[in-house]
């Protein structure tokens, strides 16, 4: 029994041993200061004026974004007339057609996300002061780009609710070590900054996909995540039951009182799919396909492509329930930029001003560029921000944001040779004890 005791005693000394020697490893980078704020603290430093909505000045954006794509869709349909002016050849004429849709395609998508945007700020009840306004307007919008308004609204609403919560965020959950099948074989690979080498190859040939098939599975992502997703809960919490999805009302997303809210969105999925299919019938499938669904699947790439980014990096945490807070949460997203400042005006600063958007999901965007700016002064080194192309850090984050550990209370994404890329720190310099939790064999 005193052997027992011995042993307990020896766990704890040699915890708190590892953490001291550990401590004194970590680059300055490496530490990540635990936040301590309020909700209030973060609401506070945004200017009061930031909060206002306006329906006049919402729909102008609407307006800027159906300009565009009219003019684009326009333009498309002249396509064939243009060249016709042309005495090209048969093989030339293919290769400017095939040239000139593709570019219409790719184009089209920009606005066309931007007013997704549009669509999913009025479900944050953030286009105007008015619920009415705001859930018409967005249910026509979503509907319009097979988006189940109100069934995405509210799994959306959870997942501003929980933010960086191991067992509670609704989507991009990461896959833990136990998921994986992997072994904890040395005490260094919990806080993945002491790995051996040895470990660490042992790891990368366990992990560690070939170029060719990281980018095959990228692909097949960005082509079906979005869809996945609303059918089928990819990426979601894993303890949810299978058949979880966006369109039956008892759906594990959804409580009772929402069964009506849902069946709208259903009929709104179903009236865009029956002008789709008479549009096709009354002009061709060619057209349809080339003029709105090839667009639609590049809109639906750029939403998973942002939101990934927004929410996976080696430099941002989860956490467990016992450190989770909404303000932890907020702070645990990254502001980016894409394609300058054309895409910000595209896409309305949705890359941009994301973790204002997180503190308070009801600031239009046309005002979250003022509120990123006071944030960023307050926050100082909390504020997440990266300037490297999004292109760059989508595949370096796929590549290194591969699992975090099992029953820690604030974890960071390991890569292929298990290193985090930080270490969770509590306010007052010692590296957090939820990070050391390996018991001493017997």
């Amino acid at each position: 029994m005193s052997d027992v005791r011995q042993r307990t005693a020896g766990v704890a000394e040699k915890a708190q041993l590892l953490r001291e020697a550990e401590e004194k490893e970590l680059t300055e980078g490496q530490r990540f200061i635990i936040p301590n704020f309020t909700v209030k603290q973060l609401l506070d430093a945004i200017p009061a004026h930031c909060y206002k909505r306006s329906a006049l000045r919402s729909s102008l954006y609407i307006v800027q974004d159906a300009i565009l794509i009219g003019a684009l869709v326009y333009a498309a349909y002249h396509i064939d007339s243009f060249l016709g002016r042309f005495n090209l050849s048969t093989v030339a004429d293919q290769a400017a057609r095939v040239a000139l849709y593709s570019a219409y395609i790719l184009a089209v998508s920009l606005p066309g996300t931007g007013m997704w945007v549009i669509g999913h700020e009025a479900g944050h009840q953030a286009f105007s002061s008015s619920k009415h306004i705001n859930n018409t307007v967005g249910w026509f919008i979503h509907s319009a780009l097979l988006v189940p308004y109100h069934s995405w609204r509210i799994s959306h609403g959870r997942h501003h609710a929980a933010t960086g919560h191991l067992t509670r965020d609704e989507v991009f959950v990461p896959k833990t070590r136990k998921d994986l099948g992997l072994e904890v074989k040395e005490e260094g690979e919990l806080l993945g900054i002491n790995v051996s080498k040895f470990r660490q190859e042992e790891l990368r040939e366990a992990l560690e996909d070939s170029p060719i098939v990281t980018f095959y599975n990228l692909f097949v992502r960005q082509l079906f995540g979005w869809p996945a997703y609303l059918a089928v809960n990819a990426s979601g919490q894993k303890h949810y039951p299978a058949g979880t999805n966006h369109f039956t009302p008892a759906s594990i997303l959804f409580k009772a009182r929402d069964k009506w809210n849902i069946i709208w969105s259903d009929i709104g999925i179903t009236l865009t799919l029956g002008a789709l299919g008479y549009w096709a019938y009354q002009r061709s499938v060619s057209e349809v396909l080339v003029i709105y669904f090839l667009p639609y699947l590049w809109v639906n790439h750029w939403l998973v492509f942002i939101t990934y980014l927004q929410h996976t990096d080696p430099l941002l945490p989860h956490y467990s329930a016992n450190k989770w807070t909404f303000a932890r949460g907020a702070l645990a997203t990254i502001d980016r930029n894409m394609l300058g400042p054309i895409g910000a005006w595209l896409l309305h600063g949705i890359c941009e001003t994301h973790v204002a958007h997180h503190i308070s999901s009801k600031i239009p965007h046309y005002n979250a560029w003022e509120a990123t700016d006071a944030l960023k002064e307050f926050l100082g080194p909390h504020y997440h921000k990266s300037d490297e192309n999004m292109w760059r850090s989508f595949y370096r984050s796929y590549r290194e944001c591969l699992f975090i550990e099992d029953d820690q209370d604030v974890v960071f994404y390991k890569n292929a040779r298990g290193l985090a890329a930080r270490v969770p720190v509590e306010e007052g310099g010692n590296i957090s004890d939820s990070a050391i939790d390996m018991a001493e064999p017997k």
